[in-house]
């Protein structure tokens, strides 16, 4: 809604113009009318509309027209006054003032136009019949108000509708020539409808609209008003109420029942709570509300924003498979302007053997987009009406941001849950066959995957310990010149080498050197089609001794040509070492530096601790009897063992003084 109303009143002289003016400050009609009226405002407190509202006169003996000019140009709704008794007056409305408005403003942003026909106490017959063939001839004009600044009639209600025009005009809305709402109208509305259906089944029962009653009116509808609203759409429609519920056809209807009765402010207070603006688009603020993310910050969702993505999963999943066919896809983002999800999104998250993307791909598709592009996942939950639904101040608050990776560093834990891997190798090394792998494709589901339809992301789960948490691995292009500083920012590297080509590790040894071999970051390096014969790489040291000599654990044996599902192992131990990267002491596996094993030992460590603190309770509590029939024998060995001990000392003492 705007901030202000700018409210222009222009007419032929004598008409009564400043006196509408006068009469409505100090209500009572003046003995003395200026020439002009200074410009006036009116606080928002004393406004129906809660707005400040600014009144222009205009006065053809003290402005120029260049004055005039500015003032259209400035203003939001313009009064043209006449007087009921002078007819010419009247004709002046059409031959002169409103052509001379139209080629003053934007032909695709007209100023709302009120008629005010003033002087109504000096005649006793109306002006409407002259007036209504005027206001159905040109669709700017809002309404007509007959009033009169003696007696102090219709004249809060002039500045009323001027106001309301502005506020809630009819024009994007409604077309009076076909007598229905406007296409844009329609589309906005029908959002509003589809994100209302909380349950998908295309009627709006009872506790929707009462949902919807409450979240743009603040009140609920009492239950003899929701079946009074029900009876007038059944009254003047047959497809209109649908098992005792709101179809769209009806819910449309009753708003165009709504402007048709003058009440259009019902349907804009609607429009606005649902974030659209007097264009009938969705504002700026309402799709990416303000979010400060400091540098070395991630963005994740929170538990609500992950409970409402379910929500709406469950709610367009009407065959209840646990996935998305096409058709529900199509049909959960007809809230959308546009399609959001591409091909290529069903190639980086997980989908079922149909290729339909299934509730983890859906939960993890979500996930990567508030990584990578946070302000196009508020856009896409304000399209979904997550602050809506969840009552909340904008859908910044579905986000968390996560704390400054050195702090992770320092405290040597986190509380993130989705990291990076960043995948580098030359070309053809098998990186796409490493990210497809983790969605458990083998190479024959892979060679299935049409070229422009492939990704550079893989997202899925993994547990940690028991924790979920998600690995999104990147493949970041070979060109080792050009490496940005978002190839390299990440939580762990994957450096693939293909083992049958002899150059293929020198570029993983090249980039290891440049850019990370001082970096924290740990690193990885996968040995990958591991079941073709391994050739030698054309490198000064192997792929093996160079991990050597670097400190990095062997290179890891990869492949995906199999007839099952990849193993997902090295997946796990890549998150592990994400979420652990200080942990870089030995470990008791053959690798000599893996993080993942040496989790995994001190775990097994503490299980071996716990037992032998119970063999050694059991022990104690066996022996406790025979320990006291020992006790005098206990501690004359004791003394003796330590007067020998004793004496052995002072000789190895003399034999070193004698060295001396």
């Amino acid at each position: 809604m705007r901030k202000d109303v700018r409210i222009l009143l222009v007419g032929e002289p004598k008409v009564g113009k400043t006196s509408l003016i006068m009469s409505l400050v100090s209500e009572e009609f003046p003995d003395e009318v200026p020439l002009r009226a200074e410009e006036i405002t009116i606080p928002a407190d004393v406004t129906p509309e809660r707005v400040p509202t600014h009144i222009v006169d205009y006065s053809e003996a003290e402005q120029s027209d260049e004055q005039l000019y500015q003032e259209i140009s400035k203003a939001n709704v313009i009064c043209i006054v006449y007087s009921v008794n002078n007819k010419k007056s009247i004709e002046k409305v059409t031959s002169h003032w409103i052509p001379l408005i139209n080629d003053r403003t934007d032909k695709d942003s007209r100023v709302p136009l009120i008629l005010v026909g003033n002087k109504s106490d000096l005649v006793e017959h109306s002006s409407m019949e002259t007036i209504l063939p005027i206001m159905n001839q040109y669709q700017d004009i809002e309404t007509c108000v007959e009033c009169s600044a003696k007696n102090l009639k219709n004249i809060s209600e002039l500045f009323y509708y001027a106001q309301k025009a502005v506020l809630h005009p009819t024009g994007p809305l409604y077309c009076p020539e076909e007598k229905e709402l406007k296409p844009s109208c329609i589309k906005a509305l029908t959002r509003i409808f589809k994100v209302s259906d909380l349950d998908n089944d295309g009627v709006l029962n009872d506790t929707e609209l009462n949902f919807f009653q409450k979240t743009c009116f603040n009140t609920p509808l009492a239950p003899q008003a929701l079946e009074d609203v029900k009876n007038v759409v059944r009254r003047n429609m047959t497809d209109g109420v649908k098992d005792n519920g709101l179809t769209l056809k009806g819910f449309l209807f009753l708003h165009t029942l709504f402007i048709q009765r003058g009440r259009h402010e019902t349907t804009w207070t609607v429009l606005r709570r649902f974030g659209y603006d007097d264009d009938l688009e969705l504002t700026q603020e309402y799709l990416f509300p303000l979010l400060k993310v400091p540098g070395d910050c991630t963005t994740e969702l929170n538990h609500n924003a992950y409970l409402f993505l379910q929500s709406v999963f469950d709610k367009h999943d009407k065959d209840r498979d646990c996935a998305l066919s096409p058709d529900e896809v199509k049909d959960l983002f007809k809230v959308f302007p546009y399609m959001p999800w591409g091909p290529d999104v069903n190639n980086t998250v997980c989908t079922n053997d149909q290729g339909w993307i299934t509730y983890q791909g859906y939960l993890s598709q979500w996930t990567l987009t508030t990584y990578l592009d946070v302000q196009r996942s508020l856009e896409y939950l304000g399209y979904l009406g997550y602050s809506i639904i969840y009552e909340q101040e904008s859908q910044a608050a579905a986000i968390t941001v996560t704390r400054n990776k050195r702090i992770d560093l320092q405290k040597k834990q986190t509380q993130r849950s989705v990291f990076r891997c960043n995948v580098l190798g030359a070309r053809g090394s098998g990186k796409s066959g490493f990210l497809q792998a983790f969605l458990g494709r083998n190479l024959q589901r892979q060679r299935r995957i049409r070229e422009d339809h492939k990704s550079l992301y893989a997202i899925s789960t993994t547990y940690v310990y028991g924790q979920e948490k998600y690995l999104l691995l990147h493949e970041v292009m070979p060109d080792f010149d050009f490496l940005s500083e978002a190839d390299l920012a990440c939580d762990v590297v994957c450096l693939v080498y293909d083992i049958n080509s002899p150059r293929s590790f020198e570029y993983c040894a090249k980039v290891y050197k440049q850019y990370f071999i001082d970096s924290k970051t740990p690193c990885v390096v996968i040995a990958a089609k591991s079941d073709l014969h391994e050739v030698r790489q054309h490198y000064s040291l192997s792929p093996h001794e160079f991990c050597r000599k670097h400190k990095l654990h062997p290179p890891q044996p990869f492949t995906c040509n199999m007839t099952e599902t990849p193993n997902k192992d090295i997946y796990t131990r890549l998150t592990t070492m994400a979420m652990y990267p200080h942990a870089r002491l030995r470990c008791m596996c053959a690798c000599n530096r893996c993080t993942y094993c040496l989790c995994q030992n001190l775990l097994k460590l503490e299980l071996l601790r716990n037992i032998k603190a119970q063999l050694r309770r059991v022990v104690f509590n066996r022996h406790m009897a025979q320990a006291d029939l020992k006790n005098s024998t206990f501690w004359l060995r004791a003394s003796v063992g330590a007067t020998v001990f004793a004496v052995l000392g002072f000789a190895m003492y003399r034999a070193l003084l004698k060295q001396r």
